[in-house]
């Protein structure tokens, strides 16, 4: 009785075996082809659309908290160009692996003029005979005693944080080319309570 016992049970096996493989072998298969999928449209969205950002440090209070987490509009700058007021995110022109985030204050060919925390931008590179726009700021929460003048030129950008006394910017280490812009700023994911679109936009009052 052991002898047939064993028996069936090895029939039982030799028949169940190719069923078990040829299932294997197609799970196998769909997993493979659920990642391929994936990554035709995870890969481009990510390298050419939108990417995910964590807001690292205090540069940007109020407008932004240290670990709120940011999505990224990378395709607005391939088709046309940055805009002063713009919250983008870029690389750190000293160490592009870096990456920043602050505000666009002033745009390629303009003088940016601070006396004591009042931004005035000269819309051409020379101050002489060129219109002045003082800049409303309403995102400033304390005085700033920056005094000095800047130049952009070509494909340039100034940029600052909202929180200027805590923000390291274009006033220490320079401009930001535009091929160093990753993108702006387009939806706030977290926290939840404060979730929207274009989070940090801000239109000057003409």
């Amino acid at each position: 009785m052991s002898r047939n016992f064993y028996a069936i049970m090895l029939l039982h096996m030799e028949n169940k075996t190719p069923e078990n493989q040829q299932s294997a072998k197609q799970s196998f298969w769909e997993i493979v082809r659920f990642i391929l999928i994936a990554l035709i449209i995870v890969v481009p969205v990510r390298l050419f659309i939108a990417e995910p950002f964590v807001v690292s440090g205090d540069s940007m209070v109020p407008t932004f908290q240290n670990s709120n987490y940011l999505i990224v509009d990378k395709l607005s700058y391939e088709i046309g160009n940055p805009k002063r007021d713009d919250v983008v995110i870029f690389r750190y022109p000293n160490d592009q692996k870096k990456f920043f985030i602050k505000r666009i204050i002033g745009l390629p060919h303009e003088t940016i003029e601070i006396n004591n925390g009042k931004v005035t931008i000269f819309p051409c590179a020379k101050i002489v005979d060129c219109a002045s726009i003082t800049l409303d700021e309403p995102y400033i929460r304390e005085p700033f005693n920056t005094t000095n003048t800047y130049t952009t030129g070509n494909d340039e950008y100034f940029v600052m944080g909202d929180n200027r006394n805590a923000s390291s910017d274009s006033r220490y280490w320079g401009l930001v080319n535009k091929k160093l812009l990753v993108g702006r700023a387009f939806l706030r994911l977290l926290p939840i309570k404060e979730v929207g679109i274009m989070p940090g936009d801000y239109k000057q009052v003409k």
